[in-house]
């Protein structure tokens, strides 16, 4: 007798259905998997039978062959454990119910008991989009499939009750979905209030937040560049429901959805060691998963002493950061990811961190400065909208108990600019003036004259690229935003245009 239902399998962010047919028929007893199933879903075979065993089910003593169709798509992880007893319950008689409306996914301890998997909110995208009406999967995944409207969620903690719940006997019924946005799970946040002096980063990571724009931080050892970036995700703007169920999407995929959790409503933080390999930055491995860069997706990728990553993990970032997505190609197909970050990286201007200090001389040879420096390609550079210096801290500023301007003060200016952004781009797929296409880039970034005149002026003395020059014209824009300006006036380009002075600084100091 043959059974056949219905499973979900994951193609990088995206899922595909799995028909789960499963034959019983005379021959030696054997138990096979076919379909293009990786080592996790073999190993199933071992899972499924002690479940069956010890949950009271006979375990026919046949010839068992289990297909997952379609049989050209890699079938990965342990998500087939539930599917596949199921249908082997329904080929031997021992289940009757309809189950062409049904998915089911989800791995088997020995006894029986569900485990969590990863990959559950894409899965129960495409099976709402597919038309099935139920879902059966581990409960400790209901809050995040639960998300998706429309959809029958059923939160499954073991195979009894699974079969209590099919054959009528006890329902389980839906979970209910949970879209209300709520606060960092890992507690309060570094906060603006308790950053002493450096007035001038504060400001500038104001504007880089409110237009989603890349910034390099440069100063010596100890002047607050890490817990300036550390105190950024505290005056990001407030994700929009769009935003949190992609970056939940990239999440659940790599499995970093906890336990019981529901939607991210928090922008990503992430900050990889210097350690990083490329793959580990871009994504990639034998079996595709996303890397930091698209972990990072509507939050912020923090790179610390970026000198000491390597040059091909830096190089690694161009592309994405200018496409906004990454494509890892494998001989199996291309993945592509969501990567739309706000880059901030941080490095001291020498080895030894005091070149360009007040009163600290320092002790590096031009050299090892210039060798240093060079660690950072131009292109890379070029990419950073922002370039801030750091400078250290006085002992007046860092004696004084009086509180700075707070991060929550700070937030409600940053969401205005990005509401107003919101307000222009609408319909354009656009949601920051980071991501502003050339077609649309100076029906939307005004000048004035006088603006006018004073950015030809700093394109010729400064020798701006193309792009440098189209990235100032995005900061003008985030500028006059935060001013309620609907027009870029000079001091809007003028604020703008100093942040692309550091380069000449340090980099081209001849």
């Amino acid at each position: 007798m043959v059974a056949q239902l219905h499973s979900m399998g994951l193609w990088g962010m995206d899922a595909f259905v799995v028909e789960v047919e499963a034959d019983i028929s005379s021959g030696l007893p054997c138990f096979e998997l076919v379909g293009l199933p990786d080592a996790a879903v073999k190993e199933s075979r071992d899972r499924v039978r002690s479940a069956l065993k010890n949950c009271g089910f006979d375990f026919p003593v046949s010839k068992i062959t289990v297909n997952l169709a379609p049989a050209d798509k890699r079938k990965e992880g342990p998500i087939y454990d539930l599917p596949v007893l199921v249908a082997i319950l329904c080929a031997t008689g021992q289940l009757r119910a309809d189950l062409s409306r049904c998915v089911f996914v989800g791995e088997l301890s020995l006894s029986g008991e569900m485990r969590a998997v990863k990959g559950v909110l894409p899965m129960a995208i495409a099976a709402k989009e597919n038309g099935f009406r139920d879902l059966f999967i581990p409960a400790q995944n209901a809050a995040e499939g639960a998300v998706v409207e429309g959809l029958n969620v059923h939160p499954v903690p073991n195979v009894q009750a699974l079969i209590g719940h099919l054959t009528g006997r006890e329902l389980i019924p839906p979970a209910s979905a949970d879209r209300a946005p709520r606060g960092n799970p890992g507690g309060p946040m570094p906060d603006f209030a308790d950053v002493r002096g450096q007035d001038g980063a504060k400001r500038a990571l104001e504007i880089a937040a409110s237009g989603n724009h890349n910034v390099l931080l440069i100063g010596p050892p100890g002047s607050g560049k890490s817990m300036l970036a550390k105190c950024l995700p505290s005056i990001l703007p407030d994700m929009t429901l769009e935003d949190a169920i992609e970056t939940t999407k990239i999440h659940s995929v790599a499995g970093n959805i906890p336990s019981g959790g529901s939607l991210i409503w928090t922008r990503p933080f992430r900050a990889p060691h210097h350690t990083v390999s490329p793959a580990g930055l871009s994504g990639g491995g034998t079996v595709v998963r996303p890397g930091e860069i698209s972990l990072a997706h509507n939050g912020v990728l923090f790179l610390d002493e970026l000198p000491e990553f390597r040059r091909d993990a830096m190089e690694v970032l161009r592309q994405p950061l200018e496409d906004g997505r990454v494509t890892i190609s494998r001989v199996s197909g291309s993945v592509t990811y969501p990567c739309s970050v706000m880059l901030v990286a941080a490095m001291n201007p020498c080895p030894c961190g005091y070149f360009g200090h007040p009163t600290r001389p320092c002790i590096c040879s031009p050299n090892a400065v210039d060798r240093y420096l060079n660690k950072i390609s131009g292109p890379l550079l070029d990419r950073m909208d922002l370039h801030v210096e750091v400078p250290p801290v006085g002992f007046d500023a860092l004696s004084s108990g009086q509180k700075a301007e707070s991060s929550a003060a700070i937030r409600e200016r940053v969401n205005a600019a990005r509401e107003i952004q919101h307000r222009r781009l609408r319909g354009t797929g656009i949601s920051c003036n980071a991501r502003i296409t050339p077609d649309l880039l100076h029906e939307v970034c005004r000048l004035s004259a006088p603006a006018q005149a004073l950015l030809k002026t700093a394109f010729e003395k400064m020798g701006l690229s193309a792009r440098a020059f189209d990235r100032v014209l995005k900061v003008s824009r985030t500028i006059a935003d935060l001013d309620q300006s609907e027009t870029i006036e000079p001091r809007h380009a003028a604020e703008a245009v100093q942040y692309r002075a550091l380069d000449r600084k340090y980099w081209n100091k001849r």
